[in-house]
């Protein structure tokens, strides 16, 4: 099983993780406590429940690179292309915008 921190604004806001059966995204207990929380995703709206899917969801599938800087992940890394989650592990640390995934060890 492999375990994401999922960050909003630098502020821990859910847990990503992947098993046999697939990905499971949690939001983080205090980051709903707070007013002024705003969901990773509008495909990803606030909520206490977590979110399942057989498949790597939509939104953080969409923060890995594409083209020649995928190509450059998977050769540095030693990643193939079918892995999503060693992917976003490896290359969203540091993304463009508001989300931030660091991997849990």
């Amino acid at each position: 099983m492999r375990k994401a921190k999922v960050f909003m604004h630098n502020e821990l806001a859910g847990l990503l993780t992947e098993n046999e059966e697939g990905y499971t995204f949690t939001y983080d207990t205090y980051y709903l406590a707070q007013q002024n929380s705003l969901p990773v995703s509008l495909t990803l709206p606030i909520t206490s429940t977590p979110y399942h899917s057989k498949t790597l969801f939509a939104f953080f599938d969409g923060l890995i690179p594409e083209g020649w800087l995928l190509e450059i992940a998977e050769r540095n890394w030693k990643l193939k292309s079918r892995d999503r989650m060693g992917l976003l592990l490896a290359c969203c640390r540091d993304c463009i915008g508001a989300v931030s995934i660091i991997e849990e060890e």
